[in-house]
């Protein structure tokens, strides 16, 4: 018994001490946003709580930058890439997991290979295709966000995460609705994407997540101010000599509000999500 309760101890400290680990960063954002211009930011020892707690720093950074642009462009950009991402996946997937055909697991295990890749070792590439592809803001604005969306429309996470969905519903759904009259793109859309409701949704959030903090990208093929996203833009305080480490640690707070608001509507789906996505491997 008091064994157990000694493992049960040791195990949660453990856990509460990573929390607070994990959240310290997020708390001394916050804190450094509330402090006013008199307060020392950097004194030693560092002071966590504000002496004078105050929302200006909030309200300059909306005045230093156009926020709202930048917060619609980061709107339309994550937008469009979680629709394309969700699409994309899904009737990628599909065949990888519903049909027969020659060379289905190489195809896969190639497709998952990718995953290993990371981005900076291909991001050359892509930009000389963007580039090619007059895919940047020197051209109009529109070619400027396909540029930004375009490259990131798919990935193999979600493929995989898609294929891992449609494996676990029976085959009798899909045999049934055969029966019925349903051709291959009826069954795709109207039985089985029902069905996985969950994993789109688990897909959506990372994807969300993933392209509002996107930074490296963006920065990278965007020349127009009035299409950065919110992290270039926020990024764009920091001057050559001086920063405002307080209207950057606002913006940075602003910023994550959709993405939370973004996973408490999605909620609800994540966990079962997750669990069908893990079942069959």
């Amino acid at each position: 018994m008091i064994r157990n309760w000694l493992k049960s101890l040791s195990i949660h400290s453990v856990l509460i001490f990573m929390s607070i680990l994990s959240l310290f960063p997020f708390l001394w954002l916050i804190s450094t946003a509330l402090k006013g211009p008199d307060e020392n930011i950097f004194q030693y020892p560092p002071v966590f709580i504000p002496e004078h707690i105050t929302f200006e720093n909030f309200t300059g950074v909306w005045k230093q930058i156009p926020f709202l642009a930048y917060f619609w462009n980061s709107v339309i950009v994550a937008g469009f890439t979680v629709v394309l991402n969700l699409i994309f996946s899904a009737l990628a997937a599909y065949p990888l997991a519903r049909m027969e055909f020659k060379g289905k697991k190489v195809l896969f295990y190639l497709i998952l290979a990718t995953i290993m890749v990371p981005f900076q070792a291909i991001m050359l590439p892509i930009y000389l295709i963007v580039l090619k592809l007059n895919m940047v803001d020197t051209v109009n604005n529109f070619m400027g966000y396909l540029g930004l969306i375009l490259p990131f429309a798919v990935n193999a996470f979600g493929i995989f995460l898609m294929r891992q969905a449609f494996m676990a519903i029976p085959k009798e759904m899909e045999e049934a609705a055969f029966v019925d009259g349903c051709n291959v793109f009826q069954i795709w859309w109207k039985v089985l994407i029902p069905m996985v409701t969950p994993t789109l949704a688990v897909l959506a959030i990372f994807t969300f997540i993933g392209s509002w903090g996107e930074f490296l990208w963006p920065s990278i093929v965007l020349t127009k101010k009035t299409l950065y996203t919110l992290p270039v833009g926020i990024n764009d305080l920091q001057g050559m000599f001086s920063s405002n480490w307080r209207y950057i640690a606002a913006g940075s707070i602003i910023s994550i509000i959709p993405i939370i608001i973004f996973f408490v509507a999605m909620q609800k789906y994540f966990v079962s999500g997750q669990n069908e996505g893990a079942v069959k491997g």
